[in-house]
């Protein structure tokens, strides 16, 4: 199945969604609504995904001058990938991690936090952004991009959902029966998009670690940053952002605020990425 046919896909399913929960709100009119909304979310998805999820990490760009080492990193690499160099990005954060997003590879951002700077070694932090190029070029951010800021509309419409359900004024049996009802659905709809992120997600994740380590020449540089980066980020969170948009980074980071989308991992177990790398360092 290609990108684009993914991202349709996972588009019509989001936004059918967002169309339930809308007629479970206000009936008739909420369908109509939450149909507008999500014609509203899909153009806006596609062209400024991007911008929203970087604006909800205070991602700010970053000049060459101001980071020649990560500029120099990442020209490097989309060329070797015969990519566009895409647009560096700094998040304000000590959690160590990076993402990349983008609608295509010619608009494409890398985004490392100051943590991730601070953590590895520059053959470490060369193979984490040789998987971030292997997303770009294999064109996963836009799908992965999309399907976090959705996802995390659905959360918060859920969350709305769920409000209106247990203070509304309905006390006679039907509308009881609605009421549970309704509050099955604003669970269910938070779940099924994680196991949409999660279907779509882990196995790029493999994908881009190949083409990573293919990149940077050294599979075992970025396994010794994956199991850096599993240690660490464990251990201090991510201050902003939403797990809705977990499976964007390289590896699962820590949220202060938790919810019922950090109940999935979008990533594969760190410790099979780990030996996958390194048994095709071993082969080298």
């Amino acid at each position: 199945m290609t990108s684009q046919i993914k991202t349709m896909f996972l588009l019509a399913l989001l936004s059918a969604i967002i169309i339930l929960l809308g007629g479970m709100i206000g009936g008739r009119a909420g369908v109509i609504i939450a149909f507008g909304l999500a014609l509203l979310m899909n153009a806006g998805g596609y062209w400024y995904s991007d911008r929203i999820v970087l604006s909800m990490y205070h991602a700010r760009e970053v000049s060459p001058e101001e980071a020649p080492c990560l500029h120099r990193v990442v020209e490097e690499l989309a060329a070797m990938a015969g990519i566009h160099k895409p647009r560096v990005c700094l998040v304000p954060e000590d959690a160590p991690n990076a993402f990349a997003t983008g609608r295509d590879p010619e608009h494409a951002v890398i985004a490392a936090t100051e943590g991730i700077l601070r953590l590895l070694t520059p053959e470490q932090l060369r193979g984490v952004i040789a998987h971030e190029i292997g997303h770009i070029a294999n064109r996963d951010i836009l799908i992965q991009t999309i399907a976090g800021v959705m996802g995390s509309a659905i959360v918060t419409l859920a969350n709305i959902f769920q409000f209106t359900a247990i203070f509304s004024g309905n006390r006679n049996e039907e509308g009881g029966s609605n009421s549970i009802a309704a509050l099955v659905l604003a669970f269910l709809a938070p779940v099924a998009t994680g196991l949409i992120q999660i279907a779509l997600s882990r196995s790029r994740e493999y994908l881009a670690d190949d083409t990573g380590a293919k990149l940077c020449g050294h599979p075992r540089d970025l396994a010794t940053a994956l199991a850096k980066l599993g240690e660490y980020s464990g251990r201090i969170p991510m201050r902003a952002g939403n797990p809705c948009t977990e499976q964007m980074f390289i590896v699962t980071p820590a949220f202060l605020s938790g919810g019922i989308a950090s109940l999935f991992s979008t990533h594969p177990p760190l410790e099979e990425r780990i030996a996958r790398l390194e048994r095709m360092g071993a082969q080298r």
